[in-house]
């Protein structure tokens, strides 16, 4: 199982990123996709995910400014951010699972987001 994700950087207050998370190893179209990200010194949190048919859940940290989208024919989770506030810089690393209930079965190594004042 993998999961790669990519597109962090370095962005300004108010800019925007588009992550992406490609996935292998396991029925993608089968799976919840989720993004979480963590801070330094800070537990790790969840941001976003998407069922498989595309319904979609955020925190409320990020409703509004975040989209997480998904394409089952690719094998690929996106996380959109448009308004990047510099608390939004972190880690960001996505996850797959069979359902909220039992949790992320695979995590991928992440990708670093850092928002500038």
């Amino acid at each position: 199982v993998q999961l790669q994700a990519s597109g962090g950087g370095l962005v300004q207050d108010g800019g925007s990123l588009r992550l992406s998370c490609v996935a292998s190893g396991f029925p993608f179209s089968d799976y919840l996709m989720g993004w979480f990200r963590q801070a330094p010194g800070k537990e790790r949190e969840f941001i976003a995910a998407s069922t498989w048919d595309s319904h979609t859940y955020y925190d409320d940290s990020v409703k509004g400014r975040f989209a997480i989208l998904r394409d089952n024919t690719r094998n690929t989770v996106d996380l959109q951010m448009n308004n990047l506030k510099p608390d939004d810089t972190a880690l960001y690393t996505c996850a797959a699972g069979k359902s909220f209930r039992d949790g992320m079965l695979y995590w991928g190594k992440g990708t670093q987001v850092t928002v500038s004042s």
